[in-house]
């Protein structure tokens, strides 16, 4: 089913290779479609691909190379130091190095024939690697920060099974989420680097660690106040004109952190139809207040609703992504900043799961603080109208990440959770469509209980795992957005995915930063003096649960053609009439629609495979 892949065709990849004559076929490959290539100090290519100028920076100190590649202020000085300590010491000296450096990037080392390569703590800067065997290669390991590149260069093949599993509504769970579609690519976890041998073994290994919740507000609160103002600093210094969202409590911070710099700012706001959404508003009160940034409205009737365009999409995303039923409406911004003339994009994308966190975190203080966290179980309780028995009933379960996977595994044709459903467990379990065939359940089933044995929590407890592999999922949507925005000239940037970023929120205290109590309070604190007063204490957030159930109504059409020649449909992994009559119905944006996202985004996403664009001619 799948075309072969033109990379001359992406905007933006590369692959990291190791230090040996073993790599020379998929060296020589990657080189062929490639606008950029280093090389290790033996000569032979170590980082090949197509990379915008100005994002890579490489430090040399003899025999030992160090790049960083992504949205960062690392100088070339630094990147020597750096080199110069990893070839002083080893490799694992550059933990020590990266661990002060501001921005999202990947970092790729070459030195006495290793070789490292790592993202970031979670799934926005993604590494992937694979074994290249005859015929396309001498066995070696290879990397990449795509993963369809790394399957073409290899010559992987669609695993129709790990597909299956990406049917699962609310979302794959960890440790499966975001691995690759492909036979033999495998992804590296958030936190982790890898080393790749001159003997062809690729390595992983942890170098991160989530801080203790140890800080208390008032010093947190000036610690992300300086790595937020920081984090954006690094992408707008420099440059003439940035675009940002302005809308919520958490890119209305991104804002005017940009604000505060020497580029000019241009704010988009898109308005809801639901007249409840108040993002217009407050944005309007933040540009008069700052003064100086240029907003534009869009409204509502101009803004592409859920499921537009759905048939006839063509972006080539590496994995499938939900994001696809939403991509019109995410991306009419992104266009009117490309005609606005923006080279980069500030989205506040990531502050709900550091900001706002998760209940789960109960879990950790109930023996320590029993009295404190029945109040706010209570507190919970209340706002989201959770049965208390129930919620009391979550919060002292003690059974293992394992034992909540295993049950995952056992009901995925089980009746999805209540909509009062309390958010204390490990997370919601996912569940197979009404419309999955029995392969495709007997295939999710038996991929989840594969894992089982070696299936560990994502975090400390279920707090830390729920919002770390929250920042996995949502990480994910924003790299897809990059993905999507690539071809317009755009980097879409979000700060608040940046390591420095995410270490400082998770390491204020937690009854400080989650609380029933008050909305958002670390970013509330944190932003005194930089976000004016009369928005700084919002405590709203919009919901497009109205663009959703119109979306539906309007654009069935757009289901029903993907329901035609389905290519799902043609692997065995859905049965098409079941899927064509969910589509013909009126559903519930809160509890029945969102079954259709994931279905949605697989087709699609096979779809655009087979209409991967030729490269460019001479």
């Amino acid at each position: 089913m799948e075309e072969s892949l033109s990379l001359s065709a992406l905007s933006s990849w590369f692959v990291v290779l190791p230090d040996t004559d073993a790599a020379t076929t998929v060296a020589a490959k990657a080189l062929s479609h490639a606008t950029h290539h280093l090389r290790h100090a033996s000569g032979r290519p170590w980082l090949v691909g197509r990379w915008t100028d100005g994002s890579a920076v490489v430090g040399v100190h003899g025999r030992t190379r160090v790049a960083v590649i992504g949205e960062h202020s690392v100088t070339p000085r630094e990147a020597r130091r750096a080199a110069a300590a990893a070839a002083t010491a080893s490799l694992t000296a550059l933990d020590r190095h990266s661990s002060t450096w501001a921005g999202s990037f990947h970092l790729v080392a070459s030195s006495g024939g290793q070789v490292r390569v790592q993202g970031g703590v979670v799934d926005l800067r993604r590494v992937f690697h694979a074994e290249a065997t005859p015929p396309v290669s001498a066995r070696v390991s290879v990397a990449a920060d795509r993963a369809d590149v790394l399957a073409e260069l290899i010559g992987a093949g669609l695993d129709e099974r790990r597909l299956a599993l990406e049917l699962l509504t609310l979302g794959v769970p960890h440790p499966l989420s975001g691995a690759p579609q492909w036979r033999g690519v495998h992804a590296l976890r958030g936190g982790h680097c890898l080393t790749l041998d001159a003997d062809g073994r690729a390595r992983p290994r942890r170098w991160w660690s989530p801080p203790g919740p140890d800080v208390p507000l008032a010093e947190g609160a000036v610690r992300l106040r300086e790595v937020l103002t920081a984090a954006v600093d690094v992408r707008t210094r420099g440059r003439d004109l940035v675009t940002t969202d302005l809308g919520g409590l958490d890119s209305t911070a991104v804002c005017c952190a940009a604000a505060c710099g020497e580029a000019k700012v241009v704010a988009y706001t898109a308005a809801l139809h639901d007249e409840l959404g108040d993002d217009v508003h407050w944005a309007r009160q933040t540009v008069r207040a700052l003064g100086s940034v240029e907003h534009h409205v869009v409204p509502a009737q101009d803004t592409a609703l859920t499921f537009d365009g759905i048939d006839t999409l063509q972006d080539i995303l590496d994995t499938p992504s939900m994001l696809t039923v939403d991509r019109n409406r995410r991306m009419h911004l992104l266009d009117r900043a490309a005609v606005r003339g923006s080279g980069l994009h500030l989205t506040g994308l990531g502050g709900d799961e550091l900001l706002a966190g998760t209940p789960a975190r109960l879990h950790a203080s109930i023996s320590a603080h029993p009295f404190r966290t029945l109040r706010d179980l209570r507190g919970y309780a209340a706002k989201y109208q959770w049965p208390r028995r129930k919620a009391l009933r979550q919060l002292v379960d003690r059974r293992s990440y394992r034992s909540w996977l295993a049950r995952v595994a056992r009901d995925l044709t089980e009746p999805a959770a209540a909509a009062d459903e309390p958010l204390l467990d490990w997370s919601v379990p996912p569940r197979m469509p009404p419309w999955a065939t029995p392969e495709a359940v007997a295939a999710a089933r038996e991929l989840l209980s594969a894992c089982l044995p070696d299936a560990e929590p994502r975090g400390r407890g279920h707090g830390e795992h729920r919002e770390l592999a929250a920042m996995d999922g949502i990480s994910q949507w924003t790299r897809h957005i990059g993905q999507m925005a690539a071809p317009l000239g755009i980097t879409v940037a979000a700060p608040y995915y940046d390591d420095r970023v995410i270490e400082a929120c998770l390491a204020v205290r937690t009854p400080d930063r989650i609380t029933p109590w008050r909305y958002k309070p670390l970013i509330v604190e944190a932003m005194r003096g930089i976000v004016p007063e009369a928005v700084r204490t919002r405590d709203t957030k919009a919901n497009a649960t109205f663009e959703e159930e119109t979306g539906l109504r309007r654009h069935r059409a757009r289901l029903l053609a993907l329901c035609e020649e389905s290519r799902l449909g043609r692997l065995g992994l859905v049965d098409v009439d079941v899927l064509r009559e969910w589509c013909r119905r009126s559903l519930s944006a809160e509890t029945e629609s969102y079954l259709l996202h994931p279905t949605v985004a697989c087709e699609v996403w096979l779809r655009s495979r087979e209409m991967t664009p030729a490269p460019p001619g001479p």
